[in-house]
């Protein structure tokens, strides 16, 4: 029995280990007045586009997916 115990705690640590490792951490969208109720692509290119004041680095996955990987604060208070 307490290697039966032994054994899941053990799996339950590599798993919280793998899991705790596993994928980006990506910024979340700044709760400012400049981001406030941005829910479209468009809008986000309007100053993270190529050429603007904050435009996105060259590495960037895709550019028309913001939300996919960026959240919102409301789309954060859903979950």
């Amino acid at each position: 029995m307490k290697s039966t115990i032994g054994f899941i705690l053990f799996v339950l640590a590599v798993l919280g280990l793998l899991y705790s490792v596993s994928g980006k951490k990506y910024s979340r969208v700044p709760d400012d007045a400049a981001h406030k109720g941005i829910t479209d692509y468009a809008v986000c290119m309007g100053c993270h586009g190529p050429d603007r004041q904050s435009p996105l680095k060259a590495e960037h996955p895709p550019k028309y997916e913001c939300f996919k990987c960026h959240k919102t604060k409301r789309i954060r208070d859903m979950k």
